[in-house]
């Protein structure tokens, strides 16, 4: 038995909250333009406040603010992944590169290949595959056409532009064997599937997946049955597509711009959604919250960065 309507986890609103994640038993999500790394203690996040973001006073009592800050960057945070073997260590898209959050917060920058772009731009949405890699993508904040990138962080921390001329890459999201990627450029409203070799994580000539009409494909996951699930930001949806790009289902969300979706809970089922309230002019009261509804399939788990050599 599943949910038809999305409801709000906590008091909390984000101005832009995206990369979701489940690990280790407990969500962890980022509210990018503020530079804060957040979780969500426990498989329930029903524990007490700590350093939680700005709650709505119009949020229902049933959805306490329970979000806590285990880092906040002096730039602006687009997605981590964890770094296996090095617990409490995060690999990290944010500011104009690639770096290493240290448990107690510190920096250690493996690139910066976005400073010296003639947009000023930004790291976004990002994620590891299956393989251990790091994949991250950039945009200039007032999304100049073409001006985005897509790096990969490789074992040895080598950081690589391997694709460029994306507006505002969002994702990438990976199938189970890591041999494709689904990567959408939001401004476009399309999401395209690139082969991906699993020995050097050359990325193939990609193919159209999906187009979104009058709205902008956001973060993704892809969950046990090989299906997509995509937050659509301006369309106050979810859409979940087949292997095959045919959309199967529209999960309306109350809120005007989702923006990043996870599986995760014990069981896997649970469907997590965050959203954003920033360039709304009269945001609603469910606008930057996260939601949760109960699907019927599990997603995959999340991977970890798996950097070369000791821990």
């Amino acid at each position: 038995m599943t949910d038809d309507v999305p409801t709000p986890r906590w008091a909390d609103r984000l101005e832009l909250g995206e990369g979701i994640r489940w690990t280790d038993g407990r969500l962890v999500l980022v509210d990018i333009l503020a530079g804060r790394l957040l979780e969500a203690p426990g498989a329930s996040g029903t524990g007490p406040a700590s350093a939680s973001a700005s709650a709505s006073p119009s949020a229902p009592a049933s959805a306490p603010a329970a979000l806590r800050l285990l880092a906040e960057l002096p730039v602006p945070l687009g997605a981590v992944a964890p770094v296996a073997g090095r617990p409490g260590t995060w690999i990290a898209a944010a500011g104009t590169g690639i770096c290493l959050i240290a448990p107690d917060g510190t920096l250690d920058w493996l690139a910066r290949p976005e400073d010296d772009t003639p947009a000023h731009s930004r790291m976004n949405d990002g994620t590891a595959d299956p393989h251990g890699r790091f994949w991250a993508g950039s945009m200039a904040y007032d999304a100049t056409e073409d001006a985005g990138s897509l790096y990969r962080v490789d074992p040895g921390g080598t950081v690589t532009r391997v694709l460029d001329r994306i507006t505002v890459p969002n994702g990438p999201a990976f199938t189970a064997d890591g041999t494709a990627m689904y990567l959408a450029d939001s401004a476009r409203g399309v999401i395209r599937r690139y082969p991906v070799d699993p020995g050097p994580g050359t990325l193939g000539t990609p193919e159209p997946f999906a187009y979104v009409e009058d709205a902008s494909p956001d973060g993704m996951t892809v969950d046990q049955q090989g299906r997509l699930w995509v937050a659509v930001w301006g369309a106050g949806a979810v859409h979940r597509y087949l292997p095959d790009g045919t959309l199967d289902r529209v999960v309306p969300v109350p809120a005007t711009q989702p923006a990043g979706v996870c599986l995760g809970g014990p069981d896997g089922r649970t469907l997590h959604i965050t959203s954003a309230r920033i360039g709304l002019d009269a945001p609603g009261p469910l606008d930057g919250a996260v939601f949760r509804l109960r699907v019927d399939t599990p997603g995959l788990p999340t991977m970890p960065f798996r950097p070369a050599g000791p821990g």
